[in-house]
């Protein structure tokens, strides 16, 4: 029998992961909870002597911050408390056992298995009948682990079935050793054969939901004349490989599907406008587009940068930490493939309110605060311990994202010149590097393709997976300066090795053997083990093997040759020496019939900023309240409110969770301007990083608008192009050197309504792209964001398009941020473009009545132009784009982030109004609150006024000064000015942490 024992951490003192507990319990209604315990659990198998105890007590335990002990007690003494200890599932990846594991064999320490749990304790009054609600949606996760209440927890090796643990006393186990001979690494060398129904499409229809395949009609009708000629019997590995290939996940069969609208109109297909558009442009820093693992460009002759941007919206809705966890790492090894060392990651985040009421959460829906905690956490964890900077981002909250969040990951590498992509050739090794094949993804492709209802959790728990940070770290190391280990690479993302060497195999052919392959567990069946999508793989050719193997074997790197290239256009895949998989590549990547599918392009609201009599509606002021009779105390209410507002309050509380100093690149970093209580709050447009002592840097900048595209998909599209250009040219990166990503996150496409959306908003935007002049350079759609309710109802997310703007900063010396810097110096607001309330954020806090999207202002590319000119000349000392909330959030926000007063008397020319103008409510409201594209306050010493108005062209205004004091006066109308406090204004903004 062989010892278990197990060290129990706790923190000495307050514990934050405590604290967060109890305030979310707290929230919940569970008022009477007193104290949160929380206490890590290490399990190791093994003969542990008093020696070995404190070398690994040493390691793990750090003296000044944490206590621990290698007894732990069966349950708490008072009953109306309780405590609950967990542990993952066997096979769920453990990247801290894993780690210890190593460690160990490092050491020569007697050690055979280590398994991580966690204990939690909970003081206070906590009704029995309660108790299970709180356990599952607080304190643990059923779809990645086990738990047991007011008792101890037995951990499971990963070591085979037969094994049995028995309890030998409180605080050590003892594991009956495998049996002599059994497999410690192999799969079952098994397959199965399924026959094709042939009689009735139900029938083939049936096997489709059974095998959750998801393909339509016409796809399976191709599957089935495919095998007509083998007898109408498929492998069940080639129908897995099939589903993954085909799925909307990978082969984005909406954006190159045939689109009629209902008026009988074709439409070209999507990703060919997208690419039609960055073709029309013509950008000569654009080296590749739309092809391979990422985007690359090239701004200056001796370095060239990779850009992508991920989508991890269904994991991270059943496992909101290893979901986002495995996005970062995802979207890394994205970078890796194009043969680029990753630099900086971005992140996205969509979320419902906070406050969501338990009740109106559907049925097998996790909290939307606990999905925010679980995300960020994981984002946090994979780019911190990697070793990359979390740069830019952006977090929105709104209900239709409470069933759905949305989690965009995105990364930045680079590498030397000139890029060179290559493809395999016959003969060429196939290398899988990195970790080692379990359960881990299983069917992720077709998972993140399909709708989620209640029991997603329960049969998707194979499409989970937790990352491994510190392999591909190593990963990172080996592949970085390794290019001349090998002639071709990609990831092992979605589809596993079945989608890494389909896709390096289309062609050209290949042979795999699957024994090979190192894996984490045995009883894999070899389906499993081909689309496993275990993290922290990458799969390679290479001519000679030899040289990657010695330096795997330096970084100690799985390095498994697996295979070769053929040659003979044909997939074969063997198993204990036996074929069970032969298919042809053509029919695997070009016998999907391409999709049909028919769009009802949307009719928006088009007839101005209001839609008839200005007024505010039920709900808002008050049902009698007209905007014309609004006086100056409730336009303050409004702007603390819209300061207060989730989408736009302070994001301090996540960006800080995040390492954004890694590397010593940053040179803007995402917090700006003076520290207030010991903490800089102030939010930058765009980020900056460039090396030590380089002339030049990269900017990035985010737009994204949900509540724009409920309203007019159209103008969404141009509106976040916009915005995201704006961001970058806001920090001082070049507008006609700007790259940009898209990412759609939709619906149901087979909807006429949604794809109507969708095929409205990538008109927008690629009219928009063309305007700047900003090429899309990579994207990816993610679509089916929907979830069935147990009533029948559909819960679709927003229609959302997050787009990315990658920029050249010519001169690292010139960027700036939007805080405000000295006193006496000239507010000005750039761009007199029109203004709108349909979408508007002033729109989510008062009830206005319909109206339409701001429209796309084609003079914008040239006033950006001058402004960036102004901003390497040296004329600006801050620069802030007016978006969310209008021009009083966004003199607020410079204001909170400098410390510093304004007396801003003058509104833009294009708004003044006379005193007695019977609209002059509804245009201070405009002038206030009022969103559109193009426009920015900027801060120009007095001294450089003359010459920066000059320079705009007339395109600039000057509306006030900033001031020594704490007040802050905004431009209303007339002779009112409307005054708030600074600190006020930053209560508001922070108060929500």
């Amino acid at each position: 029998m062989i010892a278990v024992h197990c060290l129990m951490v706790v923190v000495r003192g307050d514990d934050p992961r405590g604290h967060a507990l109890l305030s979310d319990a707290h929230a919940m209604g569970y008022a009477s909870l007193q104290s949160v315990t929380i206490s890590d659990l290490i399990f190791f198998q093994g003969r542990l002597g008093s020696d070995l105890r404190g070398d690994l007590e040493t390691i793990l335990v750090d003296p000044l911050l944490q206590s621990s002990t290698w007894f732990r007690s069966a349950g708490l003494e008072d009953e109306t408390s309780l405590m609950v200890e967990s542990v993952l599932h066997a096979g769920v990846t453990n990247a801290v056992a894993e780690q210890l594991i190593r460690v160990a064999r490092r050491k020569g320490w007697p050690v055979h298995g280590v398994v991580t749990g966690r204990r939690i304790e909970l003081r206070g009054e906590i009704p029995h009948g309660l108790r299970e609600t709180l356990i599952r949606r607080l304190m643990v996760n059923p779809v990645i682990e086990h738990w047991v209440v007011d008792s101890l927890v037995e951990p499971v090796f990963a070591q085979g079935a037969s094994e049995a643990i028995d309890v030998a006393d409180k605080g050590v186990l003892t594991v009956n050793p495998r049996p002599s001979g059994s497999p410690a690494t192999k799969a079952i060398h098994a397959n199965q054969a399924v026959h094709l129904p042939v009689r009735t499409d139900a029938d083939l229809e049936t096997l489709n939901r059974a095998r959750g395949m998801a393909l339509d009609p016409a796809e399976l009708d191709a599957v089935r004349s495919y095998y007509a000629g083998r007898g109408g019997v498929a492998p069940d590995i080639e129908l897995e490989m099939i589903a993954q290939t085909w799925s909307e996940h990978c082969a984005h069969k909406t954006f190159r599907a045939r689109i009629t609208t209902t008026t009988g109109d074709e439409i070209a297909p999507l990703l060919d406008q997208l690419r039609r558009a960055t073709a029309q442009i013509d950008a000569r820093y654009v080296v590749s587009a739309f092809v391979g693992n990422a985007g690359i460009l090239q701004f200056t002759p001796a370095t060239t940068f990779a850009v992508k941007c991920e989508t991890h919206n269904h994991p991270s809705a059943i496992e909101p930490f290893g979901g986002a966890n495995t996005g970062v790492g995802g979207v890394i090894r994205d970078i890796l493939g194009a043969s680029h060392r990753p630099i900086a990651c971005t992140d996205i985040l969509c979320f419902g309110p906070a406050d969501t009421s338990d009740a109106l959460l559907p049925d097998g829906v996790i909290h939307p605060r606990r999905v925010r905690s679980g995300v960020v956490a994981g984002i946090a964890d994979y780019g911190n311990k990697i070793g990359l900077p979390t740069l830019a981002g952006a977090v929105l909250y709104d209900p239709g994202y409470v069933a759905n969040p949305l989690v965009f990951a995105g990364c930045i590498g680079t590498a030397k010149s000139p890029y060179v992509a290559e493809r395999p050739l016959p003969g060429d090794r196939i290398v899988v590097l990195g970790g080692a094949t379990g359960r881990d993804g299983i069917r992720g492709a077709t998972f993140s393709s399909a709708t989620m209802d209640a029991t997603t959790g329960d049969v998707a728990g194979a499409s989970v997976q937790i990352g491994d940070p510190i392999t591909e770290k190593l990963l990172v190391d080996l592949l970085a300066d390794g290019r001349h280990l090998y002639r071709s690479i990609t990831d092992c993302g979605a589809g596993g090795l079945s989608s890494a060497i389909g896709e390096m195999a289309e062609g050209i052919g290949a042979e795999v053997d699957l024994d090979q392959l190192p894996m984490k567990y045995p009883g894999l069946a070899p389906w499993e083990v081909w689309l496993s999508e275990a993290q922290e793989r990458m799969v390679v050719a290479t001519a000679d093997p030899e040289p990657l193997h010695h330096a795997c074997e330096s970084l100690g790197i799985h390095c498994t040759d697996v295979g070769a290239f053929t040659g003979t256009g044909r997939l074969v895949v063997r198993s204990s020496g036996h074929p069970i998989v032969d298919i042809d590549t053509g029919f695997l990547h070009h016998g999907r019939p391409t999709r049909h599918m028919v769009a009802k392009l949307p009719q928006p609201n088009r007839i101005g900023a209001f839609s008839g009599a200005p007024h505010l509606s039920e709900g808002g002021l008050s049902s009698s309240t007209s905007l014309d009779t609004m006086n100056v105390a409730e336009f303050e209410t409004i702007l603390l409110e819209l300061l207060a507002h989730p989408n736009i309050a302070c994001k301090a509380p996540v960006i800080r969770r995040y390492d954004h100093e890694i590397r010593g690149a940053t040179l803007v970093r995402p917090l700006v301007g003076e520290p207030i209580g010991g903490h800089i709050i102030g939010h930058a447009d765009g980020t900056v990083i460039a090396e030590p002592l380089a002339p030049h840097g990269i900017a990035l900048g985010i737009g994204v608008n949900p509540w724009f595209g409920m309203t007019d998909p159209e103008r969404m599209g141009q509106s976040v192009v916009d915005e995201a250009v704006r961001n970058v040219v806001a920090c001082g990166g070049d507008p006609d050197q700007i790259a940009l990503l898209d990412n759609f996150s939709w619906g149901d496409p087979r909807r006429e309504e949604t794809l109507g959306d969708l095929v409205a908003t990538v008109a927008g935007a690629c009219e928009a792209a063309v305007a700047f002049g900003a090429p899309f350079v990579s994207g990816k759609d993610s679509l089916n964001n929907e979830y069935l309710g147990a009533d029948g109802g559909r819960h679709a997310v927003p229609p959302t398009l997050v787009i990315t703007a990658v920029a050249h900063v010519p001169e690292a010396s010139r960027t700036i941020t939007p805080d405000l810097k000295s006193a006496g110096n000239a507010l000005l607001v750039v761009g007199m473009t029109p203004v709108a309330f349909g979408g508007s954020h002033v729109a989510l806090v008062r009830d206005i009545a319909p109206s339409s999207a701001p429209p796309f202002d084609q003079s914008a590319p040239a006033r950006y132009r001058r402004l960036h000119a102004a901003i390497r000349d040296g004329l600006v000392v801050s620069c802030h784009d007016i978006s969310e909330g209008g021009l009083a959030v966004a003199l607020a926000e410079m204001a909170i982030a400098g410390n510093l007063g304004f007396d801003a008397p003058t509104p833009p020319p294009t708004f003044r109004a006379d005193a007695s103008d019977p609209q002059r409510g509804a245009a201070a409201l405009e002038v206030l609150f009022g969103e559109g594209n193009g426009r920015f306050v900027v801060e120009v010493e007095q001294r450089h006024v003359v010459a920066f108005v000059a320079r705009m062209s007339g395109d600039a205004t000057v509306i006030g000064a900033v001031a020594t004091g704490e007040v802050a006066r905004f431009p209303v109308l007339g002779e009112d000015r409307m005054a708030m406090p600074v600190a006020a204004m930053r209560q508001a903004w922070i108060g929500r942490q």
